[in-house]
């Protein structure tokens, strides 16, 4: 994630060490000419690259703003802080350091930290600006700068750190301002031509050129990751800054680079305008979010879980668990079921589905298609809140308890498995809300070592149907095996009782 100081850049090499050369060799001349047909023209142009820019960026460079804050520090002797310098009695540089430190308070000392950003004004009426949420995090004090000199205190009107926006609002009868307009970022392909408008490193007013590179790119920023990628210039202060397409419609927020050395090498991230509009919107009614939860959780599909499950292509989410108290825990989704298509969407992977999930109406009643044991089904699921949800999240799955028993072992898939008892769950830290069946052991270089299985995790089913024993483990491997299946899919909890679905060779 792009930082304004004083938080620190995320930063990411892509290359670790050395240079690539490019040669160029020369053009020889063709011994014999050959007649060839010229390519077919391409038809479709939407945005064609103009000669220049300078009428398009002279119109929208007075709704573009710096957001400058102040945030002061505290801290006292002994936690990171500088002790007060003693100067020899009567030295003359005395009086220098008790200037310099006259606003130390009880051997402590605070500071004044300032970063810089970038916005845009949305609404001159109302004296709306938009920013990233990292421009504005913990500042005592926000500031927009316009661009022709003038200065206007900010009140922050709400955040939201999922997609790192944050809302601002400024006097409007203080300033006469010009506005920007979103527009809609579904309709840029790879290749249109984009302009950003910022303030790196402070240098208010910059223009940059580029396209976009990308779309829909995951950089693991947040859980709705959905980011535009360009090449055009974004470096540190651009942060919040506009998008802009050719016909100077917002469509996308600058948030974050790629850089081993924090300037910018052509790799920039975009919040895409859709996702922002419907942000930026319940932040100016509410001053919160208001999101769409559907309450489980869930994991990707991968080939092996598709195989285990008996799904022809690797696509959907698998629901790996419910959440207690939320709007699907009355059985009509089930752990293993995987969602293939939310409210007409179909759901390719699965970090496409908080996002569809999110960007949905608290309250509305959506139909799912989900695929359970080989089956697709269509049901009707009612959304909660995802904010009031949240608190629920943390809550174990599993509701039963189990009763002494007799310790059994077996080995299997590389794993010893025994019969729970409270001496294991004393020995592991299991919960007593925790059943199925314990591994003890994991060998090294075994199959199930190899999908991350450790001493500790409990196995609570397989291929869909619970264990409760050493030998239910063992009988559902070999009927795997009879089925002619390659791998046996798991699903494991924590000791905490998280759950999670793993693949493991049978061969």
């Amino acid at each position: 994630m792009m930082r304004n100081q004083p938080t620190p850049m995320l930063r990411k090499t892509l290359v670790s060490a050395g240079m690539a050369i490019l040669l160029w060799a020369p053009v020889l001349p063709a011994v014999a000419q050959t007649q060839i047909e010229p390519a077919p023209a391409v038809q479709h142009v939407t945005q064609p690259g103009p000669a220049s820019v300078a009428d398009l960026a002279e119109g929208l460079l007075e709704a573009v703003v710096n957001i400058s804050t102040s945030q002061k520090i505290k801290g006292t002797e002994g936690q990171g802080t500088v002790p007060l310098p003693q100067a020899p009695e009567g030295s003359p540089f005395q009086d220098f350091f008790d200037e310099f430190f006259k606003d130390r308070e009880g051997g402590g000392g605070q500071r004044q930290v300032q970063s810089l950003g970038s916005g845009f004004v949305v609404d001159a009426a109302q004296g709306i600006v938009v920013t990233n949420n990292h421009v504005i995090a913990d500042a005592d004090e926000i500031e927009v700068n316009f661009s022709d000199g003038s200065k206007l205190k900010a009140e922050l009107i709400g955040t939201d750190t999922k997609t790192d926006i944050a809302v601002l609002k400024v006097d409007p009868t203080l300033k006469k301002m010009k506005e920007v307009h979103f527009g809609d970022s579904d309709q840029m392909r790879i290749g249109d031509w984009v302009m950003a408008i910022g303030n790196p490193f402070g240098l208010g007013g910059t223009v940059t050129v580029g396209i976009i590179s990308a779309r829909n790119r995951d950089i693991d920023a947040g859980p709705y990751d959905d980011f535009i990628q360009t090449d055009a210039a974004i470096n540190r202060g651009n942060s919040g800054g506009p998008l802009f397409n050719m016909f100077g419609d917002v469509v996308g927020i600058n948030t974050a680079i790629i850089s081993p050395s924090g300037g910018s090498i052509g790799i920039g991230f975009s919040i895409p305008s859709k996702m922002a509009t419907g942000v930026v919107a319940q932040l100016r009614e509410f001053g919160e979010t208001r999101r769409g939860w559907l309450g489980v959780r869930i994991q990707p599909v991968t080939d092996e879980i598709a195989e285990s499950l008996g799904i022809k292509v690797a696509q959907g989410a698998l629901v790996s668990g419910i959440i207690k108290g939320g709007p699907v825990d009355n059985g009509v989704i089930e752990v293993g079921d995987v969602i293939v298509k939310f409210d007409g969407k179909v759901i390719k992977e699965s970090r496409e589905l908080p996002l569809a999930v999110a960007e949905s109406p608290v309250g509305k009643e959506v139909d799912l298609a989900v695929i359970r044991k080989g089956q697709e089904l269509n049901i009707k699921v009612t959304l909660g809140r995802l904010e009031e949800g949240e608190k629920l999240a943390e809550a174990s799955d599993a509701t039963s308890d189990n009763e002494d028993a007799p310790l059994a072992t077996a080995s299997v898939l590389g794993m010893t498995i025994g019969e729970m008892t409270e001496e294991a769950r004393k020995k592991f830290g299991i919960g007593a809300e925790i059943s199925g069946v314990i591994v003890t052991e994991v060998a090294e270089n075994s199959a199930a070592s190899e999908r991350g299985v450790m001493a500790g995790d409990v196995i609570t089913e397989i291929a869909q149907e619970s264990v409760s024993t050493p030998k239910d483990v063992v009988d559902r491997v070999a009927a795997l095996k009879e089925q002619g299946r390659k791998n046996a899919l798991l699903m494991l909890s924590s000791k905490a009782g998280e759950l999670r679905f793993v693949t493991i060779r049978m061969d």
